[in-house]
């Protein structure tokens, strides 16, 4: 009986090693264009945006979520929309 808790232990110690998928996205991080970069390329934001619907798994979060902000970058702009409230109130 006793011969089998080191063997036991030693499966439970394997079972819990590294996982690949622990080092995917590090490595494929680099890869990964900036948002500033999506944005200057409206042609490859609109493909990039259409692949993240159809296939967001094989893209990867990472990247479905810097074309996401990229989109949203080049809707809003910088964020500093001039507005020039009139002189006098509307009437109704």
């Amino acid at each position: 009986m006793k011969p089998i808790i080191p063997f036991l232990l030693a499966a439970a110690l394997c079972a819990c090693g590294q996982s690949e998928t622990s080092q995917k996205p590090a490595d494929s991080a680099a890869n990964i264009p900036t948002v500033e970069e999506l944005a200057a390329n409206p042609e490859r934001l609109k493909e990039l945006r259409q692949q993240c619907k159809t296939d967001r798994p094989k893209l990867g979060d990472v990247l479905c979520n810097r074309v996401a902000e990229a989109t949203r970058k080049r809707f809003y702009g910088d964020g500093e929309t001039p507005y020039t409230p009139p002189k006098e109130s509307p009437k109704f």
